[in-house]
């Protein structure tokens, strides 16, 4: 993977101070007064206080513009999923590497605003109501922006993409990041297969099964179930790998101890999102009636073993509402590591097989060489960042000796 982003820009950014925390919300602290939109700040960004707030569907806003040098334009982001029984916030705002994203977006010049969303587990739909929202309160309380664009991960990243499509009126350009974008039904079978193969392979370890999770798996998964999946996974490495095999669930090949990584990764999908996803969609989505499990050292037993689900009617036809077209009325970047155990690569080739559909020619795809979910660097995230807004203005969002335009079409190029 090239680095695209000359390393001085990304160490000017952390060593500004601005990252090192993330700051008090003030929700007291107006935001500062749009001005006349300028491509390139006459002042040095600084980022200045957020304003939180509530929009009409109930979900809660953060809003942040620059006290110095705002380009004028804004960047709206989706988060990720959030467990159903987690209480609403402001989620995924810091990067792996500590970076606080609301202060980098800022630190750019860009004004920086996000929403809890209404609720959390399956929020897709609610999402991508909700940043239309929250682009509607940053114009009445700070003013109309020169550009907004839209951008997320995970979850957020199909939030970003269904915008892309859908919000073609709000957003200029956007960037989905690890999002479930190419096949949503596909997604829902790839978690349910994985936790009815696991069941096969690790009998009587998880109370209820894939479309049945109790309210003691929900309650005691961390402190008791998760550790023991963990020493079973250790403890039977044969059946462990049977269990990759065949549900096709990626690990790191340098490191087969990410089995356990990619095992507890899912199933805390299975756990989590299982009953919510249920209630959301009217139904059970999951469906391997016809499925033919490959892989193991006796495929024919394992078939006969596996429970199986059919999906109910109205899943179906909800989940429908959750599908892309790949075709995007404004410039779409999308970026996903080759090695996502959680929502893997092939909704990247989907995705732009539906776009080769269409003829569409306004989607841009950046493909990362990594193991992890959503497992970007800071570098490749401004890298994904610079080029949506290449694509919706033509121009370079930095000066010369801080940006690598030549080295941006490089990484262009290098995706699928």
């Amino acid at each position: 993977m090239r680095t695209v982003f000359r390393i001085v820009l990304v160490v000017s950014i952390l060593a500004s101070g601005s990252l090192i925390a993330a700051p008090t919300y003030a929700a007291s602290v107006a935001p500062a007064p749009p001005g006349p939109r300028v491509t390139r700040p006459a002042l040095l960004p600084i980022p200045g206080p957020c304003a939180e707030g509530t929009l009409p569907s109930g979900g809660l806003s953060l809003v942040c513009v620059p006290a110095a040098g705002w380009n004028g334009d804004l960047i709206v982001y989706a988060h990720g999923y959030v467990a159903f029984n987690e209480p609403l916030n402001f989620y995924n705002l810091t990067l792996p590497d500590g970076t606080y994203v609301p202060d980098l977006v800022q630190s750019l010049g860009f004004a920086f605003a996000t929403t809890s969303y209404r609720r959390n587990g399956l929020a897709i739909l609610e999402g991508v109501a909700d940043v239309r929202e929250l682009v509607d309160k940053f114009v009445a309380d700070v003013g109309q922006p020169g550009k907004a664009y839209i951008t997320g991960p995970s979850e957020g990243g199909a939030v970003s993409a269904l915008s892309a499509e859908r919000s073609g009126d709000v957003f200029d350009a956007g960037l989905a990041l690890c999002g479930p974008i190419g096949n949503f039904r596909k997604q829902i079978n790839y978690w349910g297969d994985f936790r009815a193969l696991y069941d096969v392979f690790f009998p009587g370890t998880l109370p209820g099964d894939a479309m049945n999770v109790p309210p003691e798996l929900i309650r005691d998964w961390e402190g008791t179930y998760q550790p023991v999946v963990l020493a079973k996974l250790a403890a039977d490495p044969l059946a462990a790998a049977q269990l990759i095999r065949t549900s096709h669930a990626p690990i790191d090949p340098a490191d087969p101890t990410t089995a356990g990584a990619t095992t507890a990764g899912i199933l805390w999908y299975n756990v989590f999102a299982t009953e919510d996803g249920k209630q959301q969609l009217g139904g059970t989505p999951f469906d391997n009636t016809t499925r033919v499990y490959r892989g193991s050292l006796n495929d024919a037993a394992l078939n006969a073993a596996v429970d199986r689900f059919a999906a109910e009617p109205a899943a179906l036809a909800a989940m429908q509402q959750y599908e892309t077209t790949g075709n995007p009325a404004i410039p779409l970047v999308t970026m996903h590591t080759t090695g996502d155990p959680i929502i893997p690569y092939w909704h990247q080739t989907q995705y732009r097989q539906k776009a080769l559909a269409n003829g569409n020619t306004d989607v841009t795809q950046l493909r990362i060489a990594r193991y992890g979910h959503c497992a970007f660097t800071t570098t490749e995230v401004l890298a994904g960042f610079g080029l949506m807004v290449l694509k919706a203005t033509g121009q370079s969002m930095f000066v010369p000796d801080r940006y690598d335009v030549a080295g941006v079409r490089a990484l262009e190029q290098s995706g699928e």
